[in-house]
């Protein structure tokens, strides 16, 4: 079963509420960058730096950021598959000193936002890092917590939330999946 919980109105209006907390909690943008997560929470992270550019007239340096072998369950996720591909980062930028803001889709259990930030210790030292979540579902196994939320979302564990997005789905919506045991 699924129903969708946020069409493509408002998930545009989400990144723009987003843009505007990002530029509202920042008196200069000229320290931060920007980080994805590929796959959704990269192309969510375009879509934040498009509107803060529009915004502020200001260019934000970023990065999509593979985590693939930070995972601490990389083995438990690829058991029933091939090989693991690591594309690594879009590009190198040192954030020695700068402010990340880093993007995901949904704020599950926290590993993968553990994973990221190792991964981001390659970078160099940030000064600080925010946390943007689209969707956050609850369940934390980790103590993390987002500094920017689209949606809170309770769900059960046998509930699915899918973030939909233009470059890998063809359509701006998040979808709540019921799966049944």
């Amino acid at each position: 079963m699924e129903k969708i919980i946020i069409d493509e109105n408002q998930f545009l209006r989400t990144i723009s509420r987003i843009s505007h907390e990002i530029i509202e909690k920042h008196q200069n943008l000229d320290n931060i960058v920007i980080v994805g997560i590929k796959r959704r929470g990269a192309e969510l992270a375009e879509l934040i730096k498009k509107k803060i550019a529009y915004l502020a007239n200001v260019e934000l340096p970023s990065i999509d950021l593979d985590i693939t072998f930070y995972r601490d369950d990389l083995e438990y996720a690829e058991s029933h598959s091939q090989m693991p591909t690591y594309s690594g980062a879009s590009n190198f930028i040192s954030i020695h000193n700068k402010e990340v803001i880093l993007v995901d889709d949904v704020l599950y259990t926290g590993r993968t936002i553990r994973a990221a930030l190792d991964a981001l210790v390659d970078f160099g030292r940030a000064a600080k890092i925010e946390l943007v979540i689209f969707v956050d579902r609850g369940h934390r196994e980790l103590p993390i917590r987002a500094d920017y939320v689209g949606k809170n979302v309770p769900t059960s564990r046998n509930e699915e939330v899918q973030v939909r997005t233009m470059k890998f789905d063809n359509c701006y919506e998040v979808a709540l999946l019921s799966h049944t045991k």
